[in-house]
């Protein structure tokens, strides 16, 4: 079975019209697509906005005074501390402003008489911290150690606490 020069001319006609068919769709195409990012152009860049999530507060205290006084302070430069309380074992506790100052002999009265009054030692304390962060007022709760040394005594004198670290606990 040949094909006549007649069909072989109808079959080129065909195939060039399914052609032009195609390349007629690509161009339709190619049209909305143009169109369409022309049209977000209008309306302009958009404006990505990125938003800080809180970031957890995190205290360090730095001995002063000798050892007489710890002053506590946020890391984070963004925190704003307005107040800690401060919860010593067996139910004894301290308050501090926003300064974040505690003197040894807070410290020593809430130890009382347990501490046994002699060399080193530390003591576990629940701070519940109120600050502000980003113009809103948030609170913290963590557990921290105090560590401290006894200085002094002898014949007539009493022996005093001296503060000496502050970390995580």
């Amino acid at each position: 079975m040949t094909e006549t020069p007649e069909e072989r001319a109808r079959t080129r006609r065909r195939w060039i019209s399914i052609g032009e068919i195609i390349a007629m769709a690509a161009l339709v195409i190619s049209g909305l697509g143009l169109w369409n990012s022309w049209q977000g152009a209008r309306t302009g860049p958009a404006e990505v906005i990125e938003k800080k999530g809180a970031v957890p507060l995190v205290l360090r205290g730095s001995v002063e005074d000798e050892g007489k006084r710890l002053v506590i302070a946020p890391v984070e430069e963004s925190h704003a501390l307005d107040s800690l309380a401060l919860a010593f074992p067996g139910g004894k506790t301290a308050q501090t402003g926003s300064d974040g100052a505690l003197s040894a002999g807070e410290v020593e009265s809430a130890l009382g008489d347990s501490s046994g009054h002699k060399g080193t030692g530390s003591v576990r304390v629940t701070i519940d911290a109120r600050y502000v962060e980003a113009g809103a007022e948030r609170r913290s709760k963590r557990n921290y150690v105090i560590r401290y040394r006894w200085e002094g005594g002898g014949l007539f004198g009493g022996k005093s606490l001296r503060l000496t670290g502050f970390g995580r606990g």
